[in-house]
């Protein structure tokens, strides 16, 4: 069924976290770009209109606009009502009493957008686009753990560059649920990474941090994407995950994916 995003109530419970999905790139009805223009405060479409590329303004309104709709699916809140305050390494909170319990984090990359919404929980999401051109090995070699550098350098040269991009998410998701972004040294906490089995995390004591309290799932939504996502794991034990496409106002919602 079509619905406008901001107009059908859901049920966030405590134990799941939802994550929503766009292709800001494939959105080009001009009534629906108008729209999401509307909702933006005059911050965000200053810093709209400071990008370069038509394909960066298109996917910075996208997202931000997802974020307002989506957040109105959970709080009777109006779309353009939506107040943030960043914190002192720039993550943006919800200010108002929905902020005391609402939690989204927002990532974007060419291609794809995604924004993920729990209930007084601690979440990050990172989404890439892994055939960015670039350094990626390279990078790891420098920032990243030194288990993580030998598990990426024991693998085949072709499979290297995927399993990059699965630490670097993973990593991102990780900073971004701390809320302290790269303050957090990279290579003083690793992932390990076996198929089948949900990413696990070790620290370097000077992180001062504990593996057990923390989950982290991992998904693909396109050939060319990887997302993953971090969060403090609630008293009651792991949280579900629900992974959904949309188009904001306009789009059918995909089938939902559940990952325990």
């Amino acid at each position: 069924m079509t619905v406008p995003l901001s107009s059908m109530p859901l049920d966030l419970r405590p134990d799941e976290v939802h994550v929503w999905i766009v292709e800001p790139e494939r959105i080009d009805d001009p009534r629906l770009l108008e729209a999401y223009k509307a909702l933006l405060d005059t911050g965000e479409r200053e810093r709209q209109r400071r990008f370069h590329f038509e394909r960066h303004q298109r996917q910075y309104l996208v997202s931000h606009a997802l974020v307002r709709l989506t957040l109105s699916r959970y709080a009777p809140v109006a779309p353009e009502a939506w107040r943030f305050v960043p914190n002192e390494y720039g993550r943006p909170a919800i200010v108002g009493p929905e902020g005391q319990w609402l939690r989204f984090n927002l990532s974007h990359t060419d291609g794809m957008a995604l924004v993920a919404v729990g209930r007084d929980v601690d979440l990050g999401a990172d989404i890439e686009d892994a055939e960015r051109p670039g350094e990626t090995v390279e990078i790891a070699d420098h920032y990243f753990a030194k288990t993580e550098v030998q598990a990426l350098r024991s693998l085949p040269k072709e499979r290297q560059r995927e399993r990059f991009f699965e630490y670097w998410t993973l990593k991102e998701a990780y900073i971004k649920a701390r809320g302290a972004g790269l303050s957090l040294p990279l290579d003083q906490f690793g992932f390990d990474l076996v198929p089948g089995q949900m990413p696990g995390i070790s620290f370097d004591p000077r992180m001062n941090d504990l593996p057990d309290v923390w989950q982290f799932m991992q998904h693909k939504p396109s050939a060319r994407h990887q997302a993953a996502l971090a969060f403090r794991r609630p008293r009651s034990g792991a949280l579900t995950v629900r992974w959904q496409h949309t188009v904001p106002l306009a789009g059918d919602m995909a089938p939902i994916i559940k990952t325990a």
